[in-house]
């Protein structure tokens, strides 16, 4: 599935993590298509939670593959499904900001076409995949500094 997906102009494979260093959040995510890279984001953030990093990752995610017209199918690579299942439930919770803006990118990107798909694939750090590697070994090797080493506790 990986290699038939990695071969199509229409399909977009969305790797993405977050940490949390030093009360700093790191997001990061890299977009291909033809196994090729198409754009890299990295994201910092001070006294925000993993789980919204990672919400916020998979939104920007989408929004940039969907910009693209050509694309009809999303990948989303993460080794926290359960994160992504979050955007899909409908009880009221503290991260409905980010589920309402995914599910609007979500509802342009259909309403283009009824036939494109997305996808949520989990990718344990552990099976060594090399698109999620590349977005974990990014992930490990940063070092963020606070800007306001004053709030820092």
């Amino acid at each position: 599935m990986v290699i038939e997906s990695s071969l199509s102009q229409s399909i977009a494979i969305i790797a993405i993590d977050a940490s949390i260093k030093n009360n700093i959040v790191t997001s990061i995510s890299h977009i291909h298509i033809l196994n090729q890279p198409l754009t890299k984001t990295i994201h910092y953030a001070a006294f925000v939670t993993s789980t919204k990093a990672k919400l916020f990752t998979i939104r920007c995610g989408i929004d940039q593959a969907s910009a693209k017209k050509s694309i009809s199918k999303i990948i989303v690579v993460t080794n926290s499904i359960h994160m992504a299942k979050k955007i899909f439930n409908s009880v009221s919770h503290s991260l409905q900001i980010h589920t309402v803006a995914i599910l609007e990118e979500l509802y342009h990107f259909f309403s283009r076409n009824p036939n494109n798909s997305v996808e949520f694939w989990e990718s344990p750090s552990c099976l060594n995949w090399h698109l999620y590697k590349a977005v974990d070994h990014e992930l490990k090797s940063s070092n963020p500094t606070s800007i306001y080493p004053c709030k820092t506790s």
